[in-house]
């Protein structure tokens, strides 16, 4: 029986396979170990929405209710009694300054002018009869053929019969504007109403309402208020200029029209503390209608260079506001920051961020520092939504 090789006598080449052998089974076996760790990782990572901190001009804006109101109101009446004989623009159409909107009967006012003129031919003649007597009393009392009394009584005749001409003119007078009261007229350019009164019923200048009303659209106003405390700001942007004023409908989406701020009331509402405001728009396209509720917003300024972030990135932590912004490696870092002007639509951070930081927007509830996120950037149309800095959607800061 032969004995056993001695482990020295062990060939150097059989002692390498050995050793890598068993560095092979030494290097799965920890892949093995780590592997799980790493897809726990990747598993852990929370998703969220994020959005960018930019550096832009922001409009500061202030909101109120309003009403529309016609720039003028005109209710067409009839200044005389009569049958209404003709109406003659469509209800709704748009009529002109001077355009004819209705008529009255003429028959009777004519007539009574007819005879006012009449009356005054007979007076004129009267008159002129009286005023050659005169010139022959004259003569007649220069050769004492005739009395002094009797020129003076004629004298007297003839200054009546000039009263009564006089007289006569002033009634042919009332009676044309009698006559031009039969042709109602529309006094500005405007919108017709609908029509109160049927043709052919019998007005009266006493009747306490119209035949129809006349609205004045184009342009239009707003009056609309706002708190008190917003007068100081607004009395500062008036003087550098024409603050604007945009109308949206009731539930705030939809634009109505442009204009421009006329002016404050001169009194503020002690039981409400507000003060109403009055704004001017061309509404052009007709958007705008008398009796209309909207939100009005008001630009009193324009913030300039500021941070601009969307509101839903500001959290509220014990120790004041916070956003969460994410670093480099995707972990995130919680940011104490101070806010000034926010809306609806962009919050102004005046400490905290230098304007090119990435915030998480949607998410915050699973987070903590230190949190791996997985980031997804918000959509291009929530982007321009929740960054803008049109005044779209706006409240009183």
């Amino acid at each position: 029986m032969s004995d056993p090789i001695p482990p020295s006598h062990i060939g150097s080449g059989t002692r390498g396979r050995v050793t890598r052998v068993c560095g092979l089974l030494a290097a799965v076996l920890a892949l093995g170990a780590a592997a799980p760790g790493r897809a726990s990782a990747a598993d852990d990572a929370v998703p969220v929405i994020t959005a960018k901190a930019v550096r832009k001009d922001v409009p500061v804006i202030v909101e109120g209710v309003g009403t529309i109101d016609a720039w003028q109101t005109v209710t067409i009446r009839s200044r005389v009694d009569g049958t209404l004989e003709r109406f003659v623009p469509a209800e709704g159409e748009m009529v002109h300054k001077g355009d004819l909107i209705a008529t009255i009967d003429p028959r009777p006012f004519q007539a009574a002018l007819d005879q006012a003129k009449a009356k005054q031919a007979q007076d004129a003649a009267d008159l002129l009869n009286a005023q050659r007597d005169l010139t022959r009393y004259k003569s007649l009392s220069q050769q004492d053929f005739a009395s002094r009394q009797q020129v003076d009584t004629q004298q007297a005749l003839v200054t009546r019969d000039t009263a009564l001409v006089q007289g006569d003119a002033a009634a042919i007078e009332a009676a044309q504007v009698n006559l031009s009261y039969c042709s109602l007229a529309s006094p500005i350019d405007g919108l017709v109403g609908l029509r109160m009164v049927d043709v052919g019923n019998l007005v009266h200048a006493t009747d306490s309402t119209g035949i129809v009303t006349i609205t004045q659209v184009q342009p239009i106003a707003l009056v609309f208020t706002l708190p008190e405390a917003a007068l100081p700001q607004i009395q500062a942007g008036m003087q550098a200029g024409k603050l604007p004023v945009q109308a949206f409908s009731t539930d705030d989406r939809t634009a109505l029209g442009d204009g421009t701020l006329l002016t404050p009331d001169n009194a503020i509402d002690t039981q409400t503390g507000t003060i109403r405001m009055k704004a001017e728009f061309p509404n052009q396209e007709g958007r705008l209608w008398p009796g209309q509720f909207v939100n009005a917003h008001l630009q009193v300024g324009t913030a300039r260079n500021v941070v601009a972030v969307p509101p839903a990135v500001i959290q509220h932590g014990p120790d004041g506001l916070y956003v969460f912004v994410v670093k480099p490696d995707s972990t995130v870092a919680q940011q104490p920051v101070q806010t000034g002007y926010q809306d609806s639509q962009v919050a102004v951070v005046t400490t905290g961020l230098s304007g090119d930081e990435t915030l998480v927007l949607s998410g915050q509830s699973r987070l903590q520092p230190g949190t791996h996120v997985a980031t997804t950037a918000a959509a291009a149309e929530t982007r321009t939504a929740q960054a803008s800095v049109a005044p779209s959607k706006t409240q009183t800061p």
